[in-house]
């Protein structure tokens, strides 16, 4: 008798395209004298005041559940911390969850605001897990261009002739993965009057908040009016270097962090409580490391856009996170073809562009968190690459 596993399978999970960034993940294993520019993930162990505060709890027998809102001390800090920064202000017993990362943050923040048919506003390129986490409680994403002309920098002007009588949210990311823009703040007010003419919510997803290059990060929530029409998430991973950890946190008024919190406490029930009390350390202590590293990133954005350029793929400079986005026109090959054979030829990973949407066609994401002399041998094996196709 055949097997009808297959029927077990529901249309939406069906639907769902995998990942293209650990497609080329998979493809790189095994592969030697491999040079990874794909994955976005720091290449700096957490420091170790972080890993010792954790190990130590773990050692103390702090091994149990926390409550699904996560440490109150954790949520104190990260209040004091948003309002040292930005001056916009939490109240750690109701405006605040900690999460299993700023991914599950994304998902349960899009499932309590979405019913079928309503309509999201995203940037394209954008994050690979975006559209999925916006289909999944069926909402539907629409779509704003951007360009490498603009710096990739998301329109208030593009946003608004997307808005129609279904639009209930905008998502944005900033600064941006896979661009590395950033919204100026002056653009990020006229997005804010557009939330407010036609009281929409904004989930702003702002995990790369602390790297940023030239000029302060502004926080959406932290505009005037807007604490009341934002959902912020933000997390430990990128800025801390502690991606393994899994712990992120949303911020939000306290009605819409209660309807949340009904979906957190059934699939999480709470993150790892050594992971949130390694995050208390990051606060207390890691701004000086944060520092350093934000430094370092930044001499290696330097080297990998002028070695790009250099070599013949022009390429905007992204004024924050860790990555690069290339223009690949000038070799005559699609994002993926170019993918696919510099893999296979130079030993060099990066993302095609398509993966993060229709604007990113001829253009591949290159990330940067990785050793500057990795990056400096990456750009030689590209340049040889590129006189090849590119004549």
């Amino acid at each position: 008798m055949a097997d009808k596993s297959h029927n077990f399978i529901s249309r939406r999970a069906k639907n769902i395209p995998p990942s293209g960034i650990r497609k080329f993940f998979d493809l790189s294993e095994g592969v030697k004298d491999i040079i990874s520019l794909g994955v976005g993930e720091p290449d700096y162990v957490t420091p170790w005041n972080i890993s010792d505060a954790a190990i130590s709890s773990i050692r103390k027998g702090h091994t149990m559940y926390t409550s699904n809102y996560g440490l109150l001390e954790l949520r104190q800090e990260l209040s004091r911390h948003l309002y040292k920064l930005y001056g916009v202000g939490y109240d750690p017993d109701k405006e605040i969850i900690v999460t299993s990362g700023a991914s599950e943050a994304l998902d349960i923040a899009m499932r309590a605001i979405i019913d079928p048919g309503d309509e999201v506003i995203v940037g394209d390129p954008t994050y690979v897990a975006y559209i999925p986490c916006i289909t999944m409680p069926g909402g539907i994403p629409v779509p704003v261009p951007t360009c490498m002309d603009d710096d990739f920098e998301m329109k208030a002007s593009e946003i608004e002739k997307r808005i129609t009588p279904k639009t209930k949210a905008i998502l944005l990311n900033n600064p941006n993965n896979p661009t590395g823009a950033v919204i100026k703040k002056d653009e990020l007010l006229k997005i804010a009057a557009l939330v407010k003419e036609h009281n929409l919510v904004v989930i702003s997803d702002e995990i790369y908040d602390q790297l940023v290059y030239d000029g302060a990060h502004t926080c959406f929530a932290s505009l005037p009016g807007m604490k009341t029409h934002t959902i912020t998430i933000g997390g430990f991973s990128k800025s801390y270097a502690m991606t393994g950890w899994r712990v992120g946190y949303i911020c939000a008024p306290d009605e819409i962090i209660e309807a949340i919190m009904k979906i957190h406490q059934y699939i999480m029930m709470c993150a790892p409580i050594m992971s949130q009390i390694g995050a208390i350390e990051a606060l207390k202590n890691g701004d000086d490391t944060v520092a350093e590293m934000v430094a370092d990133y930044n001499r290696r954005r330097r080297t990998i856009v002028a070695g790009l350029n250099n070599i013949g793929l022009e390429c905007h400079d992204p004024k924050g996170a860790f990555y690069a986005f290339p223009s690949i026109t000038s070799t005559g090959l699609t994002c993926d073809e170019f993918a696919e054979k510099l893999l296979v030829e130079q030993h060099v990973v990066v993302v095609p562009g398509t993966v993060f949407g229709q604007c990113g066609a001829g253009h591949v994401r290159c990330c940067y968190a990785v050793a500057l002399p990795d990056i400096e041998e990456a750009l030689v094996r590209m340049g040889r690459f590129v006189k090849k196709y590119g004549g």
